[in-house]
């Protein structure tokens, strides 16, 4: 890859930018055509190796950075470039996303450059959800107004992510952009448009990673057999008859750019991308992830108690003992909680104390976020099952110290599917039964001066008597693999696509 003038490049590519008009969906289509068409050609000099010229800079791009799997995985990729790319010298890595939660701390190392993208987080964070909903959860006729509308709002909102991603890249003289799951799941239109036209009109390398795809669990109307049950994704068909429309998203999902290079977490994406949308075989791969030795470190009843302990101060903000919030006073407060999201653990009744630490508590553990896709309604049931279970219940009742944590970790997108866990807590044993949340959080600032380790990941799966993991789909589960790395049992659905959940299972 030789050096290019990134800054010249940058100029040419905002004068065609914002010269052009599109009205309607077709008229992006025909731009995007043009662009890849008549690829643009730098001014080059071919004396450094790609490998030299990657060391300029690396830029990872997705919506946001916390402590999801997304970010996650980023980190991994990262510290393999680090390891590969800048062994010998400074790493020049750079994370650029909508949004940097302070739970991205926990993975994101001090070093990395970070730059916020404003506009370019995605689903409900984008715009407080307006767009995606006019998008895919509102009719768009094909001609239509609304439809025009929505074009000529998308283009202008891609335009000025463009001015500033391109600004940024061209002054940090980066290179290689790795776009995280933003071009293959549409959660910012907008920022699915920016990354094809920055990209191509730069004359940038790409390595697009692709996580989840929104064909995967949905499909248009027309294709459902009689009876069919919706799937989570079904409304990025919902607008599949406005053929301009999505003709122009298919394009975008992912992009097939002369640079471009695809991974995939599974093959059944992969095999997609060629066979259905004739993806070339030489550009899209599978990537493989990995988890650390700690994941098999040998816990013991001191160890889990002592990470018991720890969690239990950052849930209570910074006390040994927890002191649960009645679900009905939680669910008044809500939407001050959505904005300013801290640990919590509810009960279903006032004036509870709770010990997570005893032996007698069972602990259920889903390390995931609570979005739809996860079924964390699922656990409930799954309580519910058990508490009418004849031994399990007997056990129960016979001892009036068992309890049961129900804790998610991740963060909370969406405020509806949190109301609505709160509400289906079981009332039977409303003195027994917690719903901790501990949105990400690793550490508490009580912990240096009461000689406490901050956790991390292979600790926090060391809190459960089980993991839970009911998907309906994943791209590739982690968890399974966590969980059989750490000896702890995992109660899991057979998720869709059901060759991945084999694959990840060994079968």
């Amino acid at each position: 890859m030789p050096h290019s003038n990134k800054a010249g490049l940058y100029k040419q590519m905002m004068d065609k930018l914002e010269k052009s008009d599109p009205q309607n969906w077709k008229d992006i289509d025909q731009i995007l055509d043009q662009i890849k068409k008549s690829p643009v050609t730098a001014d080059v000099s071919a004396t450094t190796s790609p490998a030299e010229d990657m060391k300029n800079g690396i830029a990872f791009i997705t919506f946001d950075y916390g402590i999801d799997g997304v970010s996650i995985e980023i980190s991994k990729y990262a510290m393999s470039l680090q390891n590969f790319i800048f062994k010998n010298s400074g790493a020049k890595i750079h994370f650029i996303g909508g949004d940097f939660y302070p739970q991205a701390d926990t993975v994101l190392k001090p070093e990395w450059k970070r730059y916020k993208l404003s506009g370019s987080n995605g689903w409900g964070k984008w715009e407080n959800a307006f767009w995606y909903n006019q998008l895919f959860n509102e009719d768009m006729p094909q001609n239509s107004k609304q439809s025009n509308d929505l074009a000529k709002e998308i283009w202008k909102q891609a335009v000025s992510l463009s001015r500033r991603l391109g600004k940024y890249l061209a002054e940090n003289n980066i290179q290689l952009l790795i776009p995280v799951n933003i071009c293959s799941n549409p959660g910012n239109l907008a920022l699915g448009l920016c990354i094809p036209l920055v990209t191509e009109l730069m004359d940038m390398y790409v390595l697009n990673s692709n996580h989840d795809y929104y064909w995967e669990g949905g499909k248009p109307a027309s294709e459902k057999t009689p009876g069919e049950m919706p799937g989570p994704r079904d409304h990025f068909f919902r607008n599949y008859e406005n053929r301009e429309f999505f003709s122009f998203f298919e394009k975008l999902y992912p992009w097939d750019g002369a640079k471009w290079v695809q991974t995939n977490i599974n093959k059944l994406q992969s095999d997609k991308l060629i066979e259905k949308y004739n993806f070339g075989a030489d550009k899209v791969f599978e990537l493989a992830t990995s988890i650390g030795n700690d994941f098999f470190t040998d816990y013991s009843k001191e160890d889990v108690k002592s990470v018991r302990l720890r969690m239990a101060h950052i849930l209570s903000d910074g006390h040994p003992v927890i002191h649960p919030q009645p679900v009905k006073k939680h669910l008044k407060n809500l939407k001050h909680w959505m904005a300013n999201q801290k640990p919590l653990v509810c009960a279903c009744s006032e004036n509870q104390v709770l010990d997570p630490t005893t032996e007698d508590t069972i602990y259920l553990l889903q390390p995931t976020r609570v979005i739809g896709r996860k079924r964390i309604k699922m656990d409930i049931q799954l309580i519910d099952a058990l508490l009418h279970h004849e031994s399990f219940r007997k056990e129960f009742d016979n001892n009036p110290n068992k309890q049961i944590i129900l804790h998610i970790t991740g963060p909370v997108p969406i405020e509806h599917q949190h109301d609505d866990l709160c509400e289906k807590l079981p009332g039977s044993v409303s003195t027994r039964l917690f719903l901790a949340f501990s949105v990400g959080t690793e550490e508490h600032r009580v912990f240096p001066e009461k000689g406490l380790k901050r956790l991390y990941i292979h600790d926090i799966y060391q809190l459960a008597t089980a993991i839970v993991f009911p998907s309906e789909t994943e791209g590739r589960g982690l968890p399974i693999v966590e969980s059989s790395a750490g000896g702890i049992p995992i109660i899991c659905s057979r998720y869709f696509p059901f060759e991945v959940f084999d694959g990840v299972e060994g079968y």
